[in-house]
Protein backbone atom coordinates (compact mmCIF):
# COMPACT_ATOMS: atom_id res chain seq x y z
CA UNK A 1 0.00 0.00 0.00
CA UNK A 2 1.10 3.53 -0.71
CA UNK A 3 -0.42 6.73 0.63
CA UNK A 4 0.29 9.94 -1.23
CA UNK A 5 -0.22 12.80 1.19
CA UNK A 6 -1.89 15.94 -0.10
CA UNK A 7 0.78 18.38 -1.21
CA UNK A 8 3.46 15.69 -1.48
CA UNK A 9 3.53 15.94 -5.28
CA UNK A 10 3.69 19.37 -6.90
CA UNK A 11 1.20 20.81 -9.36
CA UNK A 12 2.53 20.95 -12.88
CA UNK A 13 2.26 23.00 -16.02
CA UNK A 14 0.91 21.50 -19.19
CA UNK A 15 2.69 21.58 -22.55
CA UNK A 16 1.56 24.68 -24.48
CA UNK A 17 1.31 22.71 -27.74
CA UNK A 18 -1.49 20.57 -26.23
CA UNK A 19 -3.52 23.27 -24.46
CA UNK A 20 -4.90 26.78 -24.94
CA UNK A 21 -5.00 29.13 -21.93
CA UNK A 22 -4.00 28.62 -18.31
CA UNK A 23 -4.21 25.00 -17.16
CA UNK A 24 -2.84 23.31 -14.01
CA UNK A 25 -2.42 19.56 -13.59
CA UNK A 26 -2.20 17.75 -10.24
CA UNK A 27 -1.09 14.11 -10.24
CA UNK A 28 -3.42 11.73 -8.40
CA UNK A 29 -2.29 8.21 -9.24
CA UNK A 30 -0.24 6.18 -11.69
CA UNK A 31 -0.72 2.52 -10.83
CA UNK A 32 2.33 0.26 -11.21
CA UNK A 33 2.29 -2.63 -13.69
CA UNK A 34 0.50 -4.82 -14.38
CA UNK A 35 -2.16 -2.14 -13.76
CA UNK A 36 -2.09 0.71 -16.25
CA UNK A 37 -4.55 3.30 -14.93
CA UNK A 38 -3.53 6.95 -14.54
CA UNK A 39 -5.49 9.70 -12.83
CA UNK A 40 -4.93 13.46 -12.72
CA UNK A 41 -6.88 16.48 -11.57
CA UNK A 42 -6.91 19.21 -14.20
CA UNK A 43 -8.01 22.80 -13.60
CA UNK A 44 -8.81 25.00 -16.60
CA UNK A 45 -9.12 28.76 -16.17
CA UNK A 46 -12.02 30.39 -18.08
CA UNK A 47 -11.66 29.77 -21.82
CA UNK A 48 -8.80 27.27 -21.40
CA UNK A 49 -9.03 23.93 -23.18
CA UNK A 50 -7.16 20.93 -24.52
CA UNK A 51 -6.18 20.45 -28.13
CA UNK A 52 -8.07 17.81 -30.09
CA UNK A 53 -6.85 14.39 -28.99
CA UNK A 54 -7.69 10.69 -28.66
CA UNK A 55 -7.05 8.02 -26.02
CA UNK A 56 -6.10 4.48 -27.05
CA UNK A 57 -8.22 2.89 -24.29
CA UNK A 58 -10.74 5.68 -23.70
CA UNK A 59 -11.06 8.21 -20.88
CA UNK A 60 -13.39 9.06 -18.01
CA UNK A 61 -13.81 12.66 -16.89
CA UNK A 62 -15.39 13.40 -13.51
CA UNK A 63 -16.26 17.08 -13.20
CA UNK A 64 -15.55 18.28 -9.65
CA UNK A 65 -15.92 22.07 -9.86
CA UNK A 66 -17.05 24.88 -12.14
CA UNK A 67 -18.53 24.67 -15.61
CA UNK A 68 -16.91 23.20 -18.69
CA UNK A 69 -17.32 22.09 -22.25
CA UNK A 70 -16.61 18.88 -24.13
CA UNK A 71 -16.99 17.97 -27.78
CA UNK A 72 -16.55 14.86 -29.90
CA UNK A 73 -15.37 15.43 -33.48
CA UNK A 74 -18.42 16.13 -35.62
CA UNK A 75 -20.74 16.51 -32.62
CA UNK A 76 -22.12 19.47 -30.69
CA UNK A 77 -20.26 21.30 -27.92
CA UNK A 78 -21.80 20.13 -24.64
CA UNK A 79 -21.79 21.78 -21.22
CA UNK A 80 -20.51 19.78 -18.23
CA UNK A 81 -20.95 20.56 -14.52
CA UNK A 82 -19.91 19.15 -11.12
CA UNK A 83 -21.05 15.56 -10.67
CA UNK A 84 -21.17 14.89 -14.41
CA UNK A 85 -19.17 11.88 -15.62
CA UNK A 86 -18.12 11.80 -19.26
CA UNK A 87 -16.96 8.58 -20.96
CA UNK A 88 -14.95 9.10 -24.13
CA UNK A 89 -14.56 5.83 -26.08
CA UNK A 90 -11.18 4.62 -27.37
CA UNK A 91 -9.96 6.47 -30.44
CA UNK A 92 -12.68 9.20 -30.32
CA UNK A 93 -11.30 12.58 -31.34
CA UNK A 94 -12.38 15.15 -28.75
CA UNK A 95 -11.47 18.14 -26.59
CA UNK A 96 -12.54 19.44 -23.17
CA UNK A 97 -12.02 22.55 -21.09
CA UNK A 98 -13.59 25.39 -19.14
CA UNK A 99 -16.56 27.53 -20.10
CA UNK A 100 -15.78 31.03 -21.43
CA UNK A 101 -16.38 32.82 -18.10
CA UNK A 102 -16.04 30.00 -15.54
CA UNK A 103 -13.11 27.80 -14.51
CA UNK A 104 -13.57 24.02 -14.45
CA UNK A 105 -11.80 21.19 -12.66
CA UNK A 106 -12.13 17.52 -13.54
CA UNK A 107 -10.50 14.25 -12.65
CA UNK A 108 -9.26 12.53 -15.80
CA UNK A 109 -8.81 8.76 -15.67
CA UNK A 110 -7.25 6.85 -18.55
CA UNK A 111 -5.01 3.85 -19.17
CA UNK A 112 -1.55 3.51 -20.68
CA UNK A 113 -1.18 1.45 -23.81
CA UNK A 114 2.42 0.89 -24.86
CA UNK A 115 3.46 3.86 -22.70
CA UNK A 116 0.91 6.32 -24.11
CA UNK A 117 -2.33 7.65 -22.69
CA UNK A 118 -3.13 10.14 -25.47
CA UNK A 119 -2.45 11.04 -29.07
CA UNK A 120 -2.36 14.84 -29.38
CA UNK A 121 -3.68 16.51 -32.51
CA UNK A 122 -4.37 20.09 -33.69
CA UNK A 123 -5.48 22.97 -31.48
CA UNK A 124 -9.18 23.72 -31.04
CA UNK A 125 -9.94 26.95 -32.88
CA UNK A 126 -11.89 29.78 -31.24
CA UNK A 127 -14.66 29.11 -33.79
CA UNK A 128 -14.87 25.45 -32.76
CA UNK A 129 -14.76 26.35 -29.04
CA UNK A 130 -17.54 28.93 -29.40
CA UNK A 131 -19.80 26.78 -31.63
Amino acid sequence: MEIYRVGSRPSGKVPAEYFTGVVRIDPLFNAPAPARVVGVSVTFEPGARTAWHTHPLGQNLVVTAGCGRVQLWGGPVQEIRPGDVVWIPPGEKHWHGAAPTTAMTHTAIQENLDGKTAEWLEQVSDEQYNA
